[in-house]
């Protein structure tokens, strides 16, 4: 029979060793990141394509034109593209598109002005993903 102090000690570690690392419960698992999405490319142009790619591309547009923008990304993940053209610092138009892509994707957007038609100078293009800046076309209308 044991001392009643080596007993105690004895229980004590095999209780503090069941407690520490020997524990059978698998480790926490990281919840999954969420996908991520990347413009891979703007494109500018007068028409589109059935693939919603620029058929006719080009930087330089007449008064009457549509503009055309083609945002090519590439991942997966719900975000929000935004397409915001600008006339000097002047903004022209804006609209805004949620996409869930899975993978390459294109992303359509235009802006078209009625009679007379677009001030001839300078014009910009920027595309936002989830509110940053994704990139940015100049072009003119001449």
């Amino acid at each position: 029979m044991l001392p009643s102090s080596l007993a105690a000690a004895v229980a004590c570690a095999l209780t503090l060793l069941s407690c520490s690392g020997g524990s059978t419960r698998p480790p926490a698992t990281q919840p999954p990141t969420a996908g991520t999405v990347t413009v891979t490319n703007i494109d500018v142009g007068r028409s589109l394509g059935a693939d919603k790619a620029i058929a006719d591309k080009t930087t330089t547009f007449a008064p009457t034109d549509t503009f055309y923008v083609a945002v090519n990304t590439a991942g997966s993940a719900s975000v929000t593209l935004a397409a915001r053209f600008t006339f000097g610092d002047q903004l022209v138009t804006e609209s805004t598109q949620t996409i869930m892509p899975n993978g390459p994707a294109v992303t359509e957007f235009h802006a078209s002005k009625g009679d007379p038609g677009w001030p001839q100078g300078d014009y910009k293009v920027e595309i936002l993903l989830n509110g940053a800046s994704a990139g940015t076309k100049t072009f003119k209308v001449q």
